[in-house]
C-alpha cells in the first residue's frame, strides 16, 4: 500500500463536503477544539468527572449516564480529586450499593484510581490541565499510552474520547475512521490496536495536519462523515 507521504487529503475532504452538503455545511458539523489556554485552565475537578463519565460510558447507554449524572456529582463529591484520593475502603464500598450512581464495582473503584492518578499529574505540572496544555497533538499516541499506563480503564477508545471530551486536538478512531485511512491506502488493520499501526496512524495524520494547517480533531472528523453511513446533520450534533 502506499506510504503515508503520497496519501493526500484533499479527496477525502471533498467527499465528505458531497456528502453533507457543501463545504459550509460541512464545516458547522465539526467541532470546537480547545485553545492551549483554555485546556491549561481546566480544573483538576472537571478533568476527573470527564474521566469517570468517559469510563462509565463504556459499554453502556450514554443516555442513560447523562440522564444519572447529577447523581453521579453527587456521590463522588463533585469529583474532588484530592477528597476521593484519601476516602476510605468504606465509602467506596457503600457506593458500590448507591442508587444515585451505575453500581458498577469495577468502574466505581476506577474513579478512585483516577483521583489519585489526576493528583499524582498535578503535582507533576501544576494541574492536569496543564499537563495535557503541554502535550503535543503530533504525539497524541504516547499521550494515550500515558493515560492506559497510569489511569485507571483509560485505554482504547475511552482514552481517545476523553481528549476529545476535554477538547484537546487529536483524533478519535472510530469504526468510520479506520474505514476511511485504509480506504485512502493505510497500511493497518482493521481495529488499530497494534504499537506499529498506531505509529502508522499517528504519522498520517501528522501529515496531513502540515498539508491542510487543520486541526487532528477536524481531520478525524472529516475523516469519519467521508465514509461509511451518511448520518444527519441532526445525529451528528
Amino acid at each position: 500500500m502506499s506510504s503515508t507521504r503520497s496519501i493526500p487529503f484533499a479527496p477525502i475532504r471533498a467527499r465528505a463536503e458531497a456528502r453533507k452538503g457543501g463545504a459550509k455545511a460541512l464545516k458547522k458539523l465539526l467541532p470546537v477544539v480547545a485553545k492551549r489556554k483554555a485546556l491549561a485552565q481546566l480544573s483538576d475537578a472537571a478533568v476527573l468527572a470527564q474521566m469517570s463519565k468517559r469510563v462509565f460510558c463504556a459499554g453502556f447507554a450514554w443516555r442513560v449516564i447523562d440522564a444519572k449524572w447529577p447523581g453521579f456529582e453527587q456521590a463522588f463529591l463533585g469529583f474532588d480529586p484530592d477528597k476521593l484520593a484519601t476516602r476510605p475502603d468504606a465509602f467506596w464500598t457503600k457506593l458500590k450499593a448507591d442508587t444515585r450512581i451505575v453500581r458498577n464495582s469495577a468502574k466505581i473503584l476506577a474513579v478512585r484510581d483516577n483521583a489519585r492518578f489526576v493528583c499524582a499529574i498535578a503535582q507533576e505540572h501544576d494541574s492536569f490541565g496543564r499537563f495535557l496544555a503541554s502535550w503535543p497533538a503530533s504525539d497524541q499516541i504516547g499521550l494515550l499510552a500515558t493515560l492506559a499506563r497510569r489511569g485507571s480503564r483509560l485505554g482504547g477508545n475511552t482514552g481517545q474520547m476523553l481528549l476529545r471530551f476535554l477538547g484537546w486536538d487529536g483524533f478519535v478512531l472510530s469504526g468510520d475512521v479506520v474505514a476511511c485511512l485504509r480506504d485512502a491506502g493505510l497500511d493497518i488493520a482493521p481495529e488499530v490496536k497494534s504499537k506499529g499501526d498506531l505509529a502508522r496512524v499517528q504519522a498520517q495524520f501528522n501529515h496531513w495536519a502540515d498539508e491542510t494547517g487543520l486541526p487532528y480533531t477536524h481531520l478525524s472528523r472529516i475523516c469519519a462523515m467521508s465514509i461509511g453511513e451518511n448520518y444527519a446533520a441532526q445525529e451528528l450534533q
